[in-house]
């Protein structure tokens, strides 16, 4: 008999039920996680692990960029970023570079706070 993992039910669920723009935010959430856990594990001459987690963080990018809606003046600026964000977590991720990852943190971050303020803006005008 096997047992499901309630937390990955849950989250299973989270993901299920939430709107687009709260996926948006999931993922950004994921990816700044992802990018403190690869930095960490750098410190700690983790390599291998300090690899996943940055190959989680660039397919997060991937995500995020399949997912814009492109023509419009933000979303290609995003597109932008999310491209160069990426090229700089390869760059981070050959050179075993922590000072990289921490400047795509700095931009995962802003990103997540920007997304979670629009979100607030929006269920205050609604």
């Amino acid at each position: 008999m096997a047992f499901s993992n309630p937390f990955q039910t849950y989250q299973k669920q989270a993901v299920s039920t939430s709107r687009p723009e709260e996926l948006t935010y999931m993922l950004y959430q994921g990816l700044v996680k992802y990018i403190r856990i690869a930095k960490n594990s750098l410190e700690n001459k983790n390599f291998e692990e300090s690899n996943t987690f940055i190959l989680r963080s660039q397919d997060i990018l991937s995500e995020l960029m399949i997912t814009l809606k492109t023509g419009y003046p933000v979303t290609d600026s995003l597109l932008s970023m999310y491209d160069y964000m990426k090229a700089r977590l390869i760059q981070a991720n050959i050179n075993k570079d922590q000072q990289i990852l921490e400047e795509v943190e700095t931009y995962a971050v802003e990103l997540s706070e920007t997304w979670y303020n629009a979100m607030k803006e929006m269920k205050i005008k609604n």
